[in-house]
Formats: C-alpha cells, structure tokens, sequence
C-alpha cells in the first residue's frame, strides 16, 4: 500500500509560481496574489510525479491525531502567528520585496503566545531551541481537542473518546471512488494521520453539508479521495480539466509521491474560481456505516454520532443531501 504524505506543513505547487500586481482572491487585503506558471516545479521531476497518486485536496480545516494523555486523540490545527506590531513590520517587507526572503524575525518577541498543550508541527525547524516561522510567517503547530472547548466546537462533534471513535467519510470499502461511506473509525486507527475537517460551519461549507438547525460535519483522511481520470501534469491539459470535466469540479489537487513528498495546484493558482456553484464531492451518493456500538452508553441522543446511528444502512443520493429527520 502505498504511503500517504501527512500534511504537516504548507504543500509546494506542483507548478513554479510568480507573483501577480492584482489584489488576491484568497486572502483579504493582500494587493498581489501568486499564480502558476506552466513551468514545473523542478522538485516535482526528482519526486517521479508520473507514478504519484492524484488526490481531491479538500477545503476544510487540518487536523491531526496522535497520543495526549496517553490516548489517541484529535488535535486541531494552530498556527503560531505573529503580533500585530511584527505582523505590520512583516506585512511592509513583504509588500516592498515581493518576498519574504531575507525577512528577520525575533521569535521569542514578536509571537503571540498559544496554549501550554501547543505542539509544532513535524519538520518546523529550530534555532537555539526555538521554532522558526515558515515563509508566510507562520510556526505550524497543533493543539489538543478538548471537550467542552467551544473554540473547537465543530472538531469536538466528529469524535467520541468515551468510546475511542471518530466520524470519517471515506471510500467505500470495496475502494468504489465515486460511492462515499460515513463510518465511524477507531481513534487508534487514524494514529498519526492527518485529515481535513469538513462541513457546515467550515469555510462557508462549499459541499453543502447539512444546515444551521443540523450542522454536518466529517474528518477526512488526506489522500483518501482518489482523482481516477486526471491528465498529465501540464498546465494546459490541467486548466482544461478544471474547466469542463465534472471530476474537476474541486478546490484542487495533491499528488502523493512515493518517496513522501506532497505537491498541490489550487484553482486559485490557474485563475479559476472557488468555491464552484457545485462540487464532485457533495454529487457522490453516501452510505452511513455508524453502528449504535459507536455512540457512548448514556450520550445525549442529540450528538452527531447518534444521529448518524440512526441513519447506519441508509444511502443518500448526494453527500449534499443528508439530512436527519426531526
């Protein structure tokens, strides 16, 4: 089997990229935006990109699942962000240079502080013992999810550490890609994976997963949606899959190499919109596979997972499309 690049940094393009004179689309109050350009990142080359696996990259949040206090456990995803008087003095260079190469930083001064629990994310490197900041100023880290922790309200609702288990949709188990399966899986089995959050309080729910009255919401394991009929890693077959093929109705792709390393292309990169007026994912028929032996003996009987109990052996049409009777 092969082995799936955990998501612990920020993923390179697939494609070299060049910074644009225009306000960006995907982050507020940044007067460039970076783009692709058709020339391939020359690390793709040296990563054999032709035998990669192509997966859907999903727009939600990145979490993770390792031990804390002694148990696995879901961590949610924290990045370590500058103050606003470093931020301000980051922001000017940046603009100034168009990069933030050469930019120095203070760690231990211009750092807001993140809770006692917060752990950096793999590969952070360090000097004199303390992590250092990626390019866009960020330290890449985790914190614990704990019950009752309002903040993480939403990560909170897809596990069940009463009984070890979390709320993951996934292929189906015979790997049918176009059939999704929501299940609930053994915390000890996602050990060391990291997975994105999706749904309907999570970056405007671009899949249209439940509502206000009945949010949905679902861990996915990155890599686990596979991309069956994508082109060559080109630039033009690219955009022109992203624009007529219904499969390209997503925010992106990963590529999985084999050696571990990860590259991406975002919609956003070839000048395209997102989030699309439909998507591939939220148009995948989903069968619930939760059992009652999932749920907590006493757990209030309005928690997701009870919810999804109720539903297990029932199919809906489209993911877009469940729904929990009153």
């Amino acid at each position: 089997m092969r082995r799936l690049g955990s998501v612990q940094q920020k993923v390179s393009c697939v494609f070299m990229t060049e910074v644009k004179e225009e306000p960006s689309k995907k982050r507020d109050r940044q007067p460039f935006h970076v783009v692709a350009t058709a020339i391939l990142n020359p690390a793709v080359l040296e990563a054999d990109i032709s035998s990669a696996l192509a997966t859907e990259k999903l727009d939600g949040t990145c979490c993770y699942v390792t031990h804390y206090k002694g148990k696995p456990h879901l961590w949610a995803r924290l990045d370590r962000k500058a103050n606003k008087q470093a931020e301000k003095r980051f922001k000017k260079y940046q603009y100034s240079h168009r990069s933030s190469k050469g930019f120095t930083w203070n760690v231990e001064e211009d750092f807001k502080a993140v809770p006692d629990t917060w752990i950096p994310a793999h590969q952070v490197k360090h000097h004199n013992g303390l992590p250092i900041p990626d390019e866009h100023g960020h330290i890449p880290g985790w914190v614990p999810v704990e019950d009752g922790n309002k903040q993480y309200c939403w990560h909170s609702s897809v596990v069940d550490y009463s009984t070890g288990t979390a709320l993951v949709l996934r292929p189906t188990a015979n790997n049918d890609y176009d059939t999704l399966e929501i299940a609930a899986v053994p915390l000890t089995d996602l050990q060391e994976q990291t997975l994105e959050l999706i749904g309907t309080n999570i970056n405007g729910n671009p899949y249209g997963l439940g509502c206000k009255k009945q949010p949905v919401h679902l861990l996915v394991s990155h890599g686990s949606i596979c991309i069956q009929n994508l082109p060559l890693v080109d630039f033009q077959q690219l955009y022109s899959w992203f624009c007529s093929n219904d499969e390209g109705l997503v925010e992106g792709i990963v590529w999985h190499c084999g050696n571990g390393s990860l590259f991406k292309v975002h919609r956003h990169h070839l000048g395209l919109e997102w989030p699309a007026k439909d998507t591939h994912l939220g148009n995948k028929p989903a069968f619930v596979r939760v059992c009652g032996s999932a749920v907590a003996a006493g757990d209030g009987s309005k928690s997701l997972l009870a919810s999804f109990s109720r539903l297990n052996g029932h199919c809906f049409s489209h993911l877009r499309d469940i729904h929990f009777d009153s």
